[in-house]
């Protein structure tokens, strides 16, 4: 079952799941492009163009939510639910997870840790994977543009607990409404929080240990955060602050603006040229990618072999990594869900090359931790376009660019002496 939710909503695709008592992964994807544009291409799979803003994963068991959440490879959210109680210190290092190769996502896959170490107990756990359910879905029901795909698939194991999808959605659906009333105040749940005089603050909160929290509301915390702090559903904490808002004693500031694929990326070729690897089993298509990006002034290099690529991209380190999807031995999407175990290759874009109208194989790249994806055939503006998204220009720009600036001082350096 795949299609747009722009053909059919969430809330239809999570009951016709749960009718069937499906065991298998949902995937979600929203774009960043308007609505109109978006409706006016829903009948056509060729959705290149548009850049995905956000994906999710949620995984059934039988019809009902085994897990959920985004699809980004992160522990933010972790860690704020693990802050409030306190224990957001003990949050392992990723590279500690040896049982995250049998999982979809090192979110699940670090509580599982943390449970079998006994750092988190059962009730701690349970309580912090349904908090997690709930907001996502609620995120989700929310959506009305973006594109999905369900794939039949073995229930998530190990399972910690299920929740039904019904009760789910009939909660989330009158919350929903309760938000959107909310909507002159909060237009996002990632707004942030600044608390302006805190003894106005305290005294419009009762309970002691929200008080306690007035020292974190410093502008870097976000509505969202907070109620995970909190351990309250988002609308809940969303109307308790309306008051202090509206007595000026807490302020509400626009959202962070996330950061670049290029900042969030590898920083060390500064001192040198951006690094590319292309994996692809195809002597073509290496040529080609050779060809472009040396022009363009990276420093290229290709591997045939996926499995010799395994260790040689260890020496190499890349700062972007193109790899193909259909190779013998060892699939691209095999080779990305090994490279995202590795903490070197955590954060390191990868991006997969895809077959034309291939929507299967651009869904299941997100789900092992693709960054992104291009599909072939491909021509030196596309590629070079998708490589200064996630690394920059390449070193001829860069030059173009001091060259530039160096015209520019000097320019005024003669102004200056009167030349």
């Amino acid at each position: 079952m795949q299609g747009y939710l722009s053909e059919i909503d969430i809330r239809s695709i999570l009951q016709l799941i749960e009718l069937g008592q499906r065991t298998g992964i949902l995937y979600l994807e929203s774009y960043g492009a308007n609505p109109a544009t978006l409706a006016s291409r829903h009948g056509d799979l060729g959705l290149d163009s548009l850049e995905v803003k956000q994906s999710w994963l949620v995984f059934f068991s039988n019809g009902a939510v085994v897990y959920a959440g985004p699809n980004d490879n992160s522990l933010s959210r972790l860690q704020d639910h693990l802050q409030a109680y306190d224990l957001s210190r003990f949050l392992p290092e990723p590279r500690s997870i040896s049982a995250i190769s049998t999982l979809n996502s090192l979110e699940y896959g670090t509580l599982w840790l943390m449970l079998e170490q006994h750092l988190l107990t059962l009730e701690q756990g349970r309580a912090i994977l349904s908090h997690m359910i709930e907001e996502t879905l609620f995120e989700l029901l929310s959506l009305h543009h973006g594109s999905f795909v369900f794939q039949l698939s073995p229930a998530l194991s190990p399972q910690l607990m299920t929740r039904s999808l019904s009760s789910l959605i009939t909660g989330l659906t009158q919350r929903i409404q309760t938000w959107h009333q909310l909507h002159s105040q909060w237009q996002s749940p990632d707004q942030l929080l600044l608390v302006v005089d805190k003894e106005g603050f305290a005294s419009c909160v009762t309970d002691p240990a929200d008080r306690a929290l007035v020292e974190q509301l410093d502008g870097q915390t976000s509505l969202r955060q907070l109620a995970r702090f909190l351990r309250q559903d988002l609308v809940t904490v969303a109307e308790t602050l309306l008051v202090p808002i509206q007595l000026e004693y807490l302020t509400v500031r626009p959202p962070p603006i996330r950061s670049s694929p290029v900042a969030a990326g590898h920083q060390g070729w500064c001192d040198r040229l951006p690094r590319i690897v292309c994996v692809d089993d195809s002597l073509t298509i290496r040529e080609t990618v050779e060809s472009i990006l040396s022009t363009q002034g990276y420093e290229a290099t290709s591997i045939a072999n996926p499995l010799k690529a395994l260790g040689l991209l260890f020496q190499l380190q890349p700062d972007l990594i193109l790899c193909d999807i259909a190779m013998p031995e060892l699939d691209g999407y095999e080779l990305c869900a090994m490279l995202r175990q590795a903490n070197v290759f955590r954060q390191t874009p990868i991006v997969m090359l895809t077959g034309k109208e291939a929507f299967l194989d651009r869904v299941k790249a997100r789900m092992v931790g693709a960054s992104d994806y291009l599909t072939k055939p491909f021509g030196p503006a596309e590629l070079i376009t998708l490589v200064e998204k996630y690394v920059g220009s390449g070193v001829l720009a860069n030059v173009q660019a001091d060259r530039l600036l160096t015209d520019s001082i000097a320019a005024e350096w003669d102004l200056d002496l009167g030349r």
